[in-house]
């Protein structure tokens, strides 16, 4: 029993000097439960609103400030045609359009009926339904508290138009999103096994002797499977299409060329795990856990940008799904042009270039 016991304090020992199983044993669950007690919330706020105005009247404005007053909305834009609303929609500047009939109010204490409609973006489902819900229940409340018991009858009943997804598809929701996630984590892992893979079959010397330039290395190493990430998407965007009926409204080939930028981003990652991890374990380890997880939840596939803490707002700028996921949206479902997604090619891209040029950098040409 003396020797079990030294034996069960020396294993103890390695375990704490082994800094790695130190991180697994407390740093990931530490990081897993801030991710998903603050992040995973199935409650909306923030959701930027778009108001019509046809009545400018005292009942409209009464019911946009309480719309307004609520942390669920913010007021962020005012419209003025339905060309407006489309072009927001389409910019992301809105979730959701509140339009008012003319004469407004006068209809709703002459007539006892108003008419006003909620256009809400239904390629995010879960978020769309809340906010039609949370829009009419602030509505209800406005009625019981401000009209007369004669006018209590009086029917505000929004006429809620869901864009994009009539029927509330849950494929538009998730699709997009583990499109990405499968890209991102099949380009990383394919690639961030590749030099750690030759370091460990002792290949390395021969890369190492030979009069390729770092910078020639890695871009031989990512060019092969490039090219199979090519026909992965393809396979995956004909799935897309022909089993989950997601539209393809946008230009075809825009959105292959979005998509060969997002995969060398994904490769070019990858290489850079390569050359900082010391074998395929590690590498897989970074790739799996360090990046999966965090891309899952900040990416706003799981849940949407604008719920999320303040902090894990702009934690969530450094991950490439969520600028990959808003492109497959603009394009396939709402139909946009490269004038809707400039802003998150442009992040990509520098991405791209910054892990390529951060790869050839720590490339070592000699061997530890």
């Amino acid at each position: 029993m003396n020797r079990m016991m030294g034996f069960i304090y020396k294993e103890i020992l390695h375990i704490i000097r082994d800094y790695r199983t130190m991180i697994i044993i407390f740093a990931l669950p530490t990081i897993q439960i801030l991710l998903f007690g603050f992040v995973v919330s199935m409650d909306i706020k923030n959701v930027k609103v778009g108001v019509m105005d046809n009545s400018k009247d005292e009942v409209t404005r009464a019911i946009i400030q309480k719309i307004a007053a609520t942390q669920k909305f913010k007021i962020s834009k005012m419209l003025f045609t339905s060309r407006d609303i489309d072009n927001a929609f389409k910019k992301g500047d809105i979730n959701c359009a509140i339009i008012f009939e003319d004469n407004f109010g006068r209809n709703l204490h002459k007539e006892h009926k108003a008419e006003m409609a909620l256009i809400l973006d239904g390629s995010e489902p879960n978020t769309a339904n809340l906010t039609a819900n949370y829009t009419s229940s602030i509505i209800r409340k406005y009625q019981a508290e401000n009209l007369p018991i004669d006018l209590k009858i009086t029917q505000i009943n929004p006429q809620i138009i869901m864009h994009y997804n009539p029927e509330l598809k849950s494929p538009y929701m998730f699709v997009p999103g583990v499109i990405s996630l499968i890209l991102m984590l099949i380009c990383v892992l394919m690639t961030s096994v590749t030099i750690t893979r030759e370091k460990e079959f002792g290949s390395m010397e021969v890369l190492l002797v030979s009069p390729l330039k770092p910078i020639q290395i890695i871009i031989g190493k990512v060019a092969p499977y490039l090219f199979l990430s090519f026909i992965d998407v393809i396979v995956i965007l004909l799935m897309s299409y022909f089993v989950f009926d997601l539209p393809m409204k946008g230009s075809l080939i825009l959105l292959l060329a979005e998509s060969i930028l997002f995969i060398t981003l994904a490769l070019s990652i990858g290489i850079f795990i390569s050359t900082i991890a010391k074998n395929m374990q590690q590498a897989m380890f970074i790739s799996l856990i360090g990046l999966l997880l965090p891309s899952m939840i900040l990416s706003g596939f799981m849940v949407p940008i604008a719920n999320m803490p303040t902090i894990y707002h702009y934690i969530s700028l450094i991950m490439p799904p969520r600028w990959f996921i808003v492109i497959i949206k603009d394009i396939m479902i709402k139909g946009t042009g490269f004038w809707a997604i400039q802003t998150e090619t442009y992040v990509l891209l520098g991405m791209t270039i910054f892990f390529i040029a951060l790869s050839a950098k720590r490339f070592k040409i000699r061997l530890d």
